[in-house]
């Protein structure tokens, strides 16, 4: 019988201000709007599911979590909200937790040079030092970007693990819920269960699916029938209070789970624990595949010309602001998070999906215009007024 291994995604980016090309005032960020999300979202999630699960951790000792947080969630921490910091080492410390590395960023840093990519993770390293006392050991990209030669040059940097997508037209015939290795064999695969991932993180609420209400007790027993080494349940940690609210009876069903899960045999992994056990096979993708949408590629970010544009003006300045280093190298690190390019996909606009969620435009044409605008502003006030 399978063994489940959960792994929650922890991530808020430095949302921009609204800036025009002419626009005198130096800060770029909307520091209101970043305090009033992430403190919303720590009463809602990161406070609540964080004690639950330190909860959960002292009445199972078998039970097991994941997570991976980016830099630019623990710098809001620090100065917004500091007790969040201190609930997420509680639940380090009881043992029972695991921790990934990723992008400082979670940036498209990959996208920009192999050199951004290894400095972001260097200092992702550092994060879990300072905070963690801990050195990870599997590695996952921004959005589960995966790909041979991403899978490649991560083994080389000496992880044994990186998270992937289990996407059906990589794997076919096969089952996610298996260790894999990469094609040139130096470094474990560990896929994602979308379908079950997915039961939680979107449909939990949702009155028209036909398995609605999802209940710890149904849910447990799909997944005590899941054949394979482990049952990767991957989901953004939001999920719990924030895209699914506490009325919805959310914080109930994680209460619930452990018990249901063990009471039907099934145990715990930690992601780590998995790159121990002997991959079955080969996975691996030419193209870039990632977890987001349905296309699970890279058109979240970029699917469109608007897109495109912006990231090319935002590569082109690569060796310039690492010439200067410092305070211009960090704000073009921070313009170069994910997000900032979520904002500009058309593909939901009119949908109104869950990428829309924290996003402050009314439309991806002005997100474009404004984060244009931003390059523009630091390409003229850090870079051109530097050397003129």
């Amino acid at each position: 019988m399978a063994k489940v291994a959960f792994y929650f995604q922890v991530h808020q980016p430095w949302r921009l201000k609204r800036k025009y090309i002419f626009d005198s005032d130096p800060e770029i960020f909307d520091i209101e709007k970043n305090k009033e999300i992430f403190t919303r979202v720590a009463n809602k999630c990161y406070i609540p599911a964080t004690k639950l699960l330190i909860k959960l951790a002292k009445k199972y000792p078998e039970f097991k979590v994941s997570f991976s947080f980016t830099g630019t969630f623990f710098e809001q921490a620090e100065r917004f909200y500091p007790e969040v910091i201190n609930v997420f080492q509680e639940l380090w410390d009881t043992g029972q937790m695991d921790l990934l590395e990723e992008t400082y960023y979670h940036s498209l840093a990959y996208l920009i040079s192999k050199e951004e990519f290894k400095e972001q993770i260097e200092m992702h390293k550092e994060l879990m030092r300072k905070y963690f006392n801990y050195k990870p050991i599997v590695f996952r990209n921004t959005e589960a970007m995966f790909s041979e030669d991403i899978a490649t040059f991560v083994g080389k940097l000496g992880y044994k693990g990186i998270i992937a997508e289990g996407w059906d037209k990589v794997l076919e015939w096969r089952s996610p819920n298996y260790v894999y290795t990469n094609k040139n064999m130096n470094i474990k695969v560990i896929l994602r269960n979308y379908k079950l991932s997915d039961d939680i993180g979107f449909r939990f609420s949702w009155h028209q699916w036909n398995e609605f209400p999802l209940t710890a007790e149904k849910y447990a027993s799909w997944v005590a029938l899941s054949e394979g080494q482990y049952v990767g349940l991957f989901l953004d940690y939001e999920t719990f209070g924030e895209h699914q609210w506490k009325e919805t009876g959310i914080f109930d069903f994680l209460e619930r789970l452990p018990k249901e899960l063990i009471a039907r045999g099934v145990g715990f992994f930690k992601i780590s624990e998995l790159t121990e056990l002997k991959p079955v096979g080969i996975f691996t993708s030419d193209n870039i595949i990632s977890w987001a949408d349905v296309d699970r590629d890279l058109s979240a970010w970029l699917g469109n010309k608007m897109q495109n544009a912006a990231f090319e003006f935002l590569k082109s300045l690569e060796k310039d602001v690492k010439a200067k280093d410092g305070e211009v190298l960090k704000l073009w690190r921070n313009l170069g998070t994910s997000d900032n390019f979520y904002y500009i996909c058309t593909k939901w606009f009119a949908e109104g999906d869950i990428h829309k969620y924290f996003n402050a435009y009314d439309s991806p044409y002005s997100a474009y215009i404004n984060y244009m605008n931003i390059l523009n502003l630091l390409k003229i006030n850090y870079l051109e007024s530097a050397s003129s």
